[in-house]
């Protein structure tokens, strides 16, 4: 598997990125070919995080995550970053490598 997350500096308004967020961004993303599947949180914890919020998408592979993302569906996700991250964005991909947890034993 190979993960992209965009990590989100503090906005300039929480509010505006919220709702511009929610209501356009994401559903711009949940449209690119391929992925497995997404997350996001705008309530990244820690002392003085750098972040504000956190988007993952998960791909099978990073060919295909490199196609997703330079798709029509990828260029139009990547063109509409400005719209609504006034902090900026700082986007890492990586692959992923599950470990697995015996079933009734703590992590």
């Amino acid at each position: 598997m190979h993960r992209l997350m965009v990590l989100y500096p503090e906005p300039v308004s929480r509010e505006a990125f919220t709702e511009y967020y929610e209501s356009t961004h994401l559903p711009l993303a949940r449209a690119l070919p391929g992925m497995l599947a997404c997350r996001y949180s705008l309530a990244v914890a820690g002392q003085d995080a750098p972040y504000f919020a956190v988007f993952e998408a998960d791909f099978p592979d990073a060919e295909t995550m490199g196609a997703a993302m330079g798709s029509e569906a990828g260029a139009a996700v990547a063109n509409d970053v400005p719209n609504y991250a006034s902090g900026g964005a700082v986007v890492i991909d990586f692959p992923v490598t599950e470990l697995s947890v015996p079933v009734g034993e703590p992590a």
